[in-house]
């Protein structure tokens, strides 16, 4: 898939419900995380990579699990993309400057306590990035169509506060790809398929 037919799908086609259905019945804190899409050059023309991260071991919530850039909303931030940019920039270097926003997902909510925006940007080939170590372990990307093939999503059912929750999965080259990371993933691939 080529930048501009990754555009004309995401921008022409209505959001659909997400595969994501866990709520919370608690208050929530608002967080946003920002889906890196980069366009890399290759003999064959473009190709597109998701970039994701691997979170820090000894973080409180979800050590060690793979996951976009992004967090919580600060009082400073002027909206939702606001934080995926800032967080984007003090987790692994990205410049707003490097960033094209293009949409966003619909919402997740998290087992943690938090609303997640996933906003989708398109990234203007690899970027010099600099690893916040005390929030990253890693960056690697996975090439979008890796995503697309339906054959490399899969389900459990996980039973949670007395309610049965489906658990999504997508792994890559030994990186266990999994939960909302790979809800988010599912929908953008459901969205553009």
């Amino acid at each position: 898939m080529t930048k501009n037919e990754f555009l004309q799908r995401f921008q022409l086609s209505p959001l659909g419900s997400s595969v994501h259905k866990y709520q919370h019945s608690k208050q929530l804190k608002s967080a946003a995380v920002l889906i890196p899409v980069v366009v890399e050059y290759v003999d064959e023309g473009e190709q597109l990579q998701i970039l994701l991260t691997k979170r820090a071991q000894h973080l409180k919530h979800h050590p060690g699990q793979v996951s976009f850039p992004g967090g919580k909303v600060e009082p400073s931030d002027a909206n939702l993309i606001a934080t995926a940019l800032r967080e984007s920039y003090e987790e692994i270097g990205l410049p707003n400057n490097a960033v094209n926003i293009i949409g966003q997902l619909n919402p997740y909510h998290t087992i943690s306590g938090y609303v997640v925006t996933p906003i989708v940007a398109l990234v203007a080939k690899q970027q010099r990035y600099i690893i916040d170590q005390n929030e990253v372990s890693e960056i690697f990307q996975v090439p979008l169509q890796h995503f697309l093939h339906l054959e490399n999503h899969f389900t459990v059912n996980a039973h949670f506060n007395g309610k049965h929750h489906p658990i999504h999965f997508m792994p890559y080259n030994g990186h266990n790809i999994w939960g909302a990371t790979a809800s988010m993933l599912k929908d953008l691939a459901n969205h553009l398929i």
